[in-house]
């Protein structure tokens, strides 16, 4: 009798603690690391996103969003890689998905390991563009290929859409652009663009279809689609 009521009570003990042990993130707090300032829309995906995702997860947990704009987003995931803890609690919420061509083309300042990032996942998936301001001389990519002088077009680095993209028309089909490269995010290549700095832009399509200021810019006839 007296063994079995200490084998019952060996199980009260190992079984309570595992009923009473409280999810991991229950009143914790996830990061979220954006690569772009607020307001361009990689900033309004991630803020979107965790809105909805804290009641998805044991714990429930809540959510802040850290702007760390710079270089192409290159900062962000440098910062995440080499300085954030790997405690769970800090998540790179938004970059470009492109960034590992940085550490493919061995550029010096790219302080991570892209392969050692768990990927969660994409809000979306799909084709890319690139507008053009309408007044510009250039109507079709023939327009740019045959120009004594090469439209400019806005990138944040030299790995992004925004950049690889003109790379790709001018290895591809001879057509030249002129990327001028270290704006911090895509609201501030669209204002060089109303200002009359540069004439183009690429990047995706769902962005281009879905937000200010493109509305009123297709509406007013400002920009064309390029390709």
């Amino acid at each position: 009798m007296t063994t079995f009521l200490w084998l019952v009570l060996s199980c009260l003990i190992v079984s309570v603690p595992a009923q009473a042990q409280t999810p991991f993130y229950q009143g914790k707090t996830i990061r979220v690391i954006v690569g772009t300032p607020p307001g361009n829309l990689y900033d309004l995906w991630a803020r979107l996103i965790v809105e909805h995702m804290g009641k998805h997860i044991p714990g429930n947990p809540s959510f802040i969003v850290q702007n760390m704009p710079g270089a192409g987003h290159v900062v962000a995931a440098n910062h995440l890689y080499s300085i954030a803890k790997p405690d769970g609690l800090t998540l790179i919420g938004s970059v470009i998905p492109s960034l590992y061509l940085n550490q493919l083309i061995g550029r010096s300042e790219i302080q991570f390991d892209w392969s050692k990032f768990s990927w969660i996942g994409s809000p979306a998936r799909g084709a890319s563009q690139m507008y053009m301001r309408a007044d510009s001389p250039y109507k079709t990519i023939e327009d740019v290929r045959t120009a004594k002088e090469p439209p400019k077009c806005g990138a944040t680095g030299v790995t992004g859409p925004d950049s690889y993209l003109a790379k790709l028309m001018q290895e591809t089909v001879g057509a030249k652009f002129n990327i001028v490269t270290g704006y911090p995010g895509g609201t501030d290549i669209d204002l060089a663009v109303e200002r009359g700095e540069i004439q183009c832009r690429a990047f995706t399509i769902e962005a281009f279809f879905g937000r200010e200021p493109y509305h009123t810019w297709r509406k007013n006839g400002f920009v064309h689609n390029l390709f």
